[in-house]
């Protein structure tokens, strides 16, 4: 929360001039010819939205790590563009079939050695993890309780 709190400030920065530059008096105009109630409404809305959708992001990459998610990410694209093909039949292009294969493929491999890797970790004995295990009782301490679960 407090990385969502100090980012704000600063896009609010970054992002006012090319607004101011880019809309002119359109979102002023805007906000007058509309009622203040409902456009405080869309505007505080769409702010919590924007705010429930960077917490979120910060929490998966917390609970998970920053390569599943971009994995999730990819994957989540070639979903997008596979089920807009099968619903609304927009057509597809034979190098956007291979990309989506591909990388359907190398998700579903990510997945398949990440489930490796999370069973050899629960078969192996402590301190016994590989040519990486820690040599001191102190090393094995994680800096944060449920950094072990992240899969």
């Amino acid at each position: 929360i407090n990385t969502v709190y100090y980012m704000a400030l600063f896009s609010t920065m970054i992002l006012a001039l090319p607004a101011i530059l880019l809309e002119g008096g359109g979102v002023i105009v805007w906000f007058y010819t509309q009622d203040v109630f409902s456009s405080l409404i869309i505007i505080l809305g769409s702010g919590v939205l924007a705010f429930c959708l960077n917490f979120t992001i910060f929490y998966v990459i917390h609970s998970t790590t920053v390569v599943t998610f971009n994995v999730a990410g990819n994957l989540k694209l070639a979903v997008a563009v596979l089920v807009s093909w099968l619903i609304f039949r927009n057509p597809i292009s034979p190098m956007n079939a291979i990309g989506c294969a591909i990388t359907l493929v190398g998700c579903t491999f990510y997945g398949y050695v990440r489930h490796l890797i999370s069973q050899q970790k629960d078969a192996a004995p402590l301190g016994n993890q590989g040519t990486n295990s820690p040599r001191i009782r102190v090393e094995m301490l994680p800096l944060v309780a449920d950094k072990e679960d992240k899969v």
